[in-house]
């Protein structure tokens, strides 16, 4: 049974159905409560005695673990006596609660804040009022107050208030913020002390057309910012103050980022083939730039590919797809269906323009199969790849060529052990783009050598790379370099440091900025397993932390999250059939995972796959092609699995 927590109000348990779920006493649900608050992280014993209980008794520990009992009977009533929990899991002496972030209302709401901090206006201000809309009253209100609650509500109430500020400054941004006026002055009143408040307010006034009370609204908060904290000057409120006198303009619509980009490729010719390639040629320029314009500008692309397809005009349609050229380092796509409807729309592009089509065009369309299809063995995909090539060196034209190689280095991902010929193909980017002024093309020849000197353990080749692309990158504005740059260093530092502690907090640190960078296919399940390769080469258990995402690798790191959690049979039953890993740049790292479940599980079967898949890449580091991530020398790992195995 899926259970819904809320306690943004009273506490309140339902099935997906929306029937409640009674879990009894006012201690029952403290308990519940203070295991939702540790946001997936074990509470040891002893915390939880401490939280109870001013004074706990005797009988508090016996206490506890019968509540827990009697919760997992109602949380799981199907489930099998003597049975594990998969609600309220056994960690060590204490208890954590695996239910499903976005089922507990408060972690929905705290995840739906951060996720939406780079997002366009409109996206903020309707997932915010959603979220907003979550809160019943007080967090936890019929519990009785006690340290840990009241340490809770105040974060919750937090950002509560930070929610609010932020949903009502997009709705500012839109120019539609004279409908908030009542609701921020009640905000800025209840919270004297929060200037934000009062600038909101002000602009909400001045968008109401009331622009005398909007400057009152300003004197009035400096004044009492004086009185009672002592603040003769506060730079918000002036500068706002200054922009209402002269009726700036972005006080009524200020589009920023992610808005400027559509409004760049809006003609009022809606539908027309100018305004297709504009789309696709503005998204182009503008993901370069990374982050949120990343995601967009890919969406905007894909968009305008499939109704340029729509309106029945191949020719049209290939130069709308060929007007988009931004390099690719990563070979897991940001989006795999996006990406697969973007190969189609091209594929059935190729057949329709037939042998007649111009080759430069004819190539764009092919090295776009290569780029889009990744991660695959499939065949057709390395021969669109390689035929752009061919014909972009018949025409010795630089601009076609780069695109093709780009192509070719994703597709040789299809067999392991081809880091010499991505070095070449590195070499002859840099050179191509040097030569014709192809400054993105450049950085991306210096970021695949990072990955190949990377692969082979020569950190000091690497570095000299990574310096050429950091200095191409802030000439040339493209911030998500950095991003990858900064990997390397925490590979780096992994490699060299004698403290998991300090590599797993730069790891974090990582996560945080490939978060923001606009690369959700390098993103999704990095951090997990560059703390899975932590604990692996300190011969330490899988990481079970609740808060990790593991993404696409999950299969493969499952008997090793099972043997963390001492289950051997279910270890088993995971390891029995897994998958090859994609053909990608994850490749190596995922055998890698899977030859210490071998060893671990003895599983003789098993390792002779490992070892049949990390043989070709001899001398290199495992994972070290991702240049974020290592798990060791692959003829360390071959050694080991020798060892435990027989093998000769």
């Amino acid at each position: 049974m899926e259970i819904l927590v809320d306690v943004l109000g009273p506490i309140e348990v339902r099935d997906v159905e929306g029937r409640p779920v009674p879990v009894g006493s006012r201690r029952r649900r403290e308990l519940l409560g203070r295991l939702v608050a540790a946001g997936g992280r074990a509470v040891p014993l002893a915390v939880l005695l401490g939280d109870l209980w001013e004074d706990p008794p005797s009988t508090a520990a016996g206490t506890v673990r019968t509540f827990v009992a009697e919760l997992r009977r109602a949380l799981e009533p199907d489930r099998r006596p003597r049975t594990r929990s998969h609600t309220i899991e056994t960690v060590g002496t204490g208890y954590a609660l695996r239910i499903p972030r976005p089922h507990v209302d408060a972690l929905r709401f705290e995840d739906t804040l951060r996720a939406v901090r780079d997002e366009p206006s409109a996206q903020v201000a309707a997932e915010l009022s959603e979220a907003l809309s979550w809160w019943r009253g007080e967090p936890y209100a019929d519990l009785d107050t006690s340290p840990w609650l009241a340490q809770e509500r105040a974060r919750l109430e937090e950002l509560h208030r930070q929610a609010v500020e932020s949903h009502a400054g997009a709705v500012l941004d839109l120019g539609r913020g004279a409908p908030l006026v009542p609701e921020l002055e009640a905000f800025a009143g209840t919270h004297p002390w929060r200037e934000h408040a009062w600038t909101l307010l002000s602009r909400a006034l001045y968008q109401a057309g009331r622009q005398v009370d909007a400057l009152a609204a300003l004197r009035g908060a400096r004044a009492r910012l004086l009185d009672q904290f002592g603040l003769e000057s506060v730079d918000g409120l002036d500068h706002l103050e200054r922009d209402i006198l002269r009726h700036a303009p972005h006080l009524t619509a200020a589009p920023r980022g992610e808005d400027r980009l559509r409004l760049l490729t809006r003609t009022e010719a809606a539908g027309t083939y100018t305004r297709l390639r504009s789309m696709s040629t503005v998204a182009g320029a503008a993901a370069v730039t990374g982050g949120t314009n990343l995601v967009l500008a890919q969406e905007q692309r894909a968009s305008a590919a499939a109704e340029a397809e729509a309106a029945g005009d191949a020719g049209r349609t290939a130069r709308v797809i060929a007007a988009y050229d931004v390099p690719t380092i990563w070979t897991r796509p940001d989006d795999p269906d996006r990406s697969e409807a973007l190969v189609a729309t091209t594929r059935r592009t190729l057949q329709r323009l037939g042998p007649q089509a111009p080759p430069a065009l004819r190539a764009r369309l092919l090295a776009t199969i290569g780029l889009e299809h990744r991660g695959t063995r499939d065949r057709w995909a390395a021969e669109a790849a390689a035929e752009a090539e061919r014909i972009a060196r018949d025409l010795h034209d630089p601009n076609v060529l780069v695109l093709a190689l780009n192509a070719r280095f994703v597709q040789s991902f299809q067999r392991p052990g081809r880091t010499g010929e991505r070095d070449a193909i590195a070499d002859e980017l840099i050179a191509l783009s040097t030569r014709h002024d192809l400054p993105l093309f450049e950085i991306l020849g210096h970021l695949i050598k990072i990955q190949v000197h990377a692969a082979r353990d020569d950190t000091e080749a690497a570095q000299r790379h990574v310096e050429a692309a950091e200095r191409l990158a802030t000439v040339h504005e493209t911030p998500v370099v950095h991003v990858l740059t900064a990997a390397f260093q925490v590979m780096r530092l992994a490699a060299r440091s004698g403290d998991p502690g300090e590599v797993a907090r730069a790891y974090r640190t990582l996560a945080t900025d490939l978060a923001g960078a606009g690369l959700p296919g390098m993103e999704a399940g990095t951090l997990p397993l560059a703390l899975l390769s932590l604990r692996l080469r300190h011969r330490g258990p899988a990481p079970t932390d609740g808060d990790l995402d593991w993404g696409p690798c999950r299969p493969w790191v499952q008997p090793l999250l099972d043997l963390a959690h001492g289950d051997l049979a279910s270890a088993r039953r995971a390891a029995a059939d897994l998958p090859a890993p994609a053909a990608d740049h994850l490749y190596d790292a995922l055998w890698a995972v899977t030859a210490h479940t071998a060893i671990l599980l003895q599983d003789a079967s098993l390792a002779a796959r490992a070892h049949d898949a990390l043989s070709p890449l001899r001398g290199q580091l495992a994972g070290g092609t991702t240049a974020m991530i290592t798990f060791g020398r692959v003829d360390d790992i071959l050694a080991a699995l020798a060892q435990h195995f027989d093998r000769h």
